[in-house]
């Protein structure tokens, strides 16, 4: 046990003492959560440029052009004459939609003619269309319903009768989970999860990558040449506990952003604590079987690159591939994120996130084994024909 804690006391010393890992494991998770944080804080899209043509100009298409500016989620960007080219205004303004008022609309509404108005939606950001079209649906159909409310008056019809003729029946849609639509709540907590797996998966690229490389494996570790487990231990042990100051940080920082909690604190504790332990095993895998620290990073990258793209957060896993959904599924991010989204964003039951976490249970040992088995061939094939140079002390064996 001896030599396991001197090796290790030189672990943290090579952690702290490399100024890559520090830049990379330390500031970096602070560094994009803080930034993270500013770019969706608001949590919801505003004053997003709308075009407005107006070909009628009468009060009836102000009136409409006026309930559109009360609608803090838009900008209303007035035309009182078409422009030469509507695409080239819309990217000029980077606008989400078009309105465009008929001409001869508040005629055709007053002789119940039913005039189209056409929304032309900018699909070009998803997010911004989505948000706008909202907005436009709202105002507009308020719009809608009061005139026919109006016009049904006008002919003599009491306000209370008016509104059931005008609406035969009533749809109520009511929003669970996440209802103000806050992309904060959504997006912040997830992108803190991939920074924190990007990181881990850096750290530990170059474990043992480096010391095979540097040569200094066979002299530091010839005592533990029979303890292929305790060795991944010395590796792996200061990236978790390091880790445990990286997910400190990030609930200061839930705190500062005024982001809810995930519910069940202490499943959730237990949750991070496996994905880090397969995360950080992961690593340990590919840095055996690839004995240079820069393609170990490479390929550590390319993993853990698309991970939150097919992690099934944002687009749903059962939408993609056969092949795509494998590869999602050996990536500890995926069963993660999904149990997150219970906990933070549906406020769920614990026992929903059971099954993701027997998943990352699995991907753990999985790994663990893996690094163990690669370990204990890569030190017998490095320590076959090495003879100590001075009496050698009792091995720690498994």
């Amino acid at each position: 046990m001896k030599e396991f804690f001197r090796l290790l006391k030189r672990e943290f010393r090579l952690f702290t003492g490399n100024s890559t890992l520090r830049t990379v494991f330390f500031l970096a998770p602070v560094f994009y959560a803080t930034l993270l944080g500013f770019v969706y804080k608001s949590g919801k899209v505003e004053n997003t440029p709308v075009l407005v043509i107006d070909r009628d100009n009468t009060p009836l298409s102000n009136q409409l052009t006026e309930m559109l500016e009360d609608n803090k989620s838009i900008k209303v960007i007035p035309y009182l004459q078409e422009p030469f080219s509507i695409k080239d205004e819309v990217i000029k303004h980077e606008a989400a939609a078009v309105v465009i008022i008929p001409s001869k609309f508040e005629a055709a509404v007053l002789q119940k003619k039913y005039p189209e108005l056409n929304v032309y939606v900018n699909t070009g950001n998803v997010l911004t269309a989505n948000f706008a079209s909202k907005a436009l649906q709202l105002t507009i159909g308020t719009f809608s319903a009061g005139v026919s409310i109006k016009a049904l008056q006008k002919a003599g019809m009491p306000a209370t009768r008016a509104a059931t003729q005008y609406e035969p029946f009533k749809a109520n849609y009511i929003t669970l989970f996440n209802t103000t639509g806050n992309y904060l709540i959504f997006m912040w907590p997830a992108m803190l999860a991939v920074v924190l797996q990007q990181v881990i998966l850096l750290a530990m690229a170059v474990s043992f990558a480096a010391e095979f490389q540097g040569g200094t494996f066979i002299r530091e570790y010839f005592r533990m040449k029979r303890s292929a487990f305790f060795t991944m231990l010395i590796k792996v042990i200061p990236v978790w506990v390091f880790s445990v100051l990286i997910v400190g940080f990030y609930y200061f920082m839930h705190m500062i952003f005024k982001v809810p909690m995930p519910e069940g604190i202490l499943n959730f504790i237990l949750l991070t604590a496996v994905f880090v332990g397969s995360v950080s095993f992961l690593g340990v895998l590919i840095s055996i079987l690839i004995p240079d620290a820069l393609k170990a990073t490479q390929i550590l990258m390319v993993i853990a690159s698309p991970a939150f793209i097919i992690s099934g957060f944002t687009w749903p896993l059962n939408a993609m591939p056969a092949f795509v959904q494998w590869i999602a599924n050996i990536i500890p991010l995926t069963p993660f994120l999904q149990a997150f989204k219970i906990l933070l964003i549906q406020k769920g039951s614990v026992e929903l996130t059971f099954p993701y976490l027997k998943h990352l249970t699995v991907l753990l040992i999985v790994y663990a084994i893996l690094g163990w088995i690669a370990l204990k061939i890569k030190m017998g094939l490095l320590f076959r024909y090495v003879k100590p140079e001075t009496e050698t002390v009792p091995d720690l064996s498994e």
